[in-house]
């Protein structure tokens, strides 16, 4: 929930103050004596909502359901973003060209899904010595992928891997 306090009722220490009612209509600019007895009147909270304002925003509404209100606007706002994942796709120097077209649709499908993708070419044993296929593999792999994805980092060497990561490009 949010940590945002605001000032209420007695504690509201400006002179005068822009009033609003519960459903957002401006009543004015006010007194902080007759906003208070507003309040009173309609049985809810002076709630102090813009204290940086000239002059301060007061809103009359209960304190537990601006709150509620609050947490319902940060968790709408929560569920809308879509998290983005990280999938991998491991190809070796030296593949058939059937595993290799395998492995690169199951990375079409990752990407259409709208994750991140990183392709890694890992070398085992002598497949060290052709270190120079590594860029070779990953430029075809980049290649095959172009129509849905741009390369977001560019093929490098980590120890025995040569890894880059690719990003889905956006549907207009």
């Amino acid at each position: 929930m949010s940590t945002a306090q605001f000032r209420i009722n007695h504690q509201i220490q400006a002179k005068e103050v822009r009033l609003l009612r519960e459903d957002g209509t401006q009543i004015g600019v006010v007194p902080l004596s007759e906003a208070l007895s507003k309040s009173q009147e309609a049985k809810v909270d002076a709630v102090e909502i813009a204290p940086q304002a000239v002059p301060p925003v007061v809103k009359l509404i209960d304190y537990k359901k601006l709150l509620y209100q609050l947490a319902k606007k940060e968790q709408a706002a929560k569920a809308a973003q879509k998290k983005v994942d990280l999938k991998e796709i491991r190809l070796t120097p030296f593949m058939a060209e059937n595993d290799f077209s395998t492995r690169l649709n199951r990375g079409r499908e990752f990407l259409e899904d709208g994750n991140k993708l990183r392709v890694t070419v890992r070398f085992v044993g002598r497949q060290l010595t052709h270190r120079e296929v590594g860029p070779q593999i990953m430029d075809k792999a980049t290649v095959a992928l172009a129509d849905i994805a741009s390369v977001d980092q560019t093929g490098k060497w980590f120890g025995k891997q040569y890894q880059a990561t690719l990003t889905p490009i956006k549907k207009k």
